[in-house]
């Protein structure tokens, strides 16, 4: 059965301290938990007066035996490994960079999902649409919509001339006639219209 912990004053100053420097609550209160078991507290106590359950007031008492004061900070699980190795992320920035009609498909524009299955059949590892944009995000890249615009496509001479043209009918007053219609059910309106 674990029993309390005995501290030295030093080993008391520095939990202390940490106590008071860090900005995290699980530190906070793994530090309360080594300080409240250095006085004597029960677990079950130290637990209720904390908010949380026996175990934890246990699990923290054998980290701080185990490692001391480092210990009680809390470690980050390293989580699965990125299928995304730096093979894939370097034929990725590559294909980025590259117009997909230089490549045989029928589109110019890279959209996440025709990107994705692009690098799965290139490297055999296939990430979801979601994942490709996490992947693109993080390194550097952002998907945006394109403006679509005839520029460069079309007789820019003309379209200046028919944009002046516009810009002209819409500074001339218009001379206006007004006709009276009626209606047995509304009354009279009038209208503008152009000759």
């Amino acid at each position: 059965m674990e029993r309390g912990i005995k501290l030295t004053s030093a080993q008391w100053d520095e939990l202390d301290n940490l106590r008071f420097r860090t900005q995290s609550a699980d530190v906070f209160r793994n530090c309360l938990i080594v300080l409240k078991s250095d006085l004597g507290e029960s677990k079950a106590s130290i637990a209720s007066q904390l908010g949380c359950a026996p175990d934890t007031v246990a699990r923290v008492r054998r980290l701080y035996r185990a490692g001391g004061a480092t210990a009680l900070q809390p470690v980050k699980p390293p989580g699965r490994k990125t299928r995304a190795t730096t093979e894939f992320i370097a034929k990725m920035k590559e294909v980025v960079g590259t117009n997909p009609l230089t490549l045989g498909y029928g589109f110019s524009l890279w959209s996440a999902t025709r990107l994705a299955e692009h690098l799965a059949k290139a490297t055999g590892v296939h990430f979801s649409d979601d994942q490709m944009l996490r992947l693109l995000r993080r390194h550097g890249y952002s998907f945006q919509r394109p403006k679509h615009t005839l520029k460069g496509k079309r007789d820019e001479a003309a379209y200046e001339q028919a944009k002046q043209e516009l810009a002209d009918l819409k500074k001339t007053p218009c001379p206006t006639r007004l006709l009276r219609l009626s209606s047995s059910r509304m009354r009279s309106r009038f209208i503008a219209c152009l000759p």
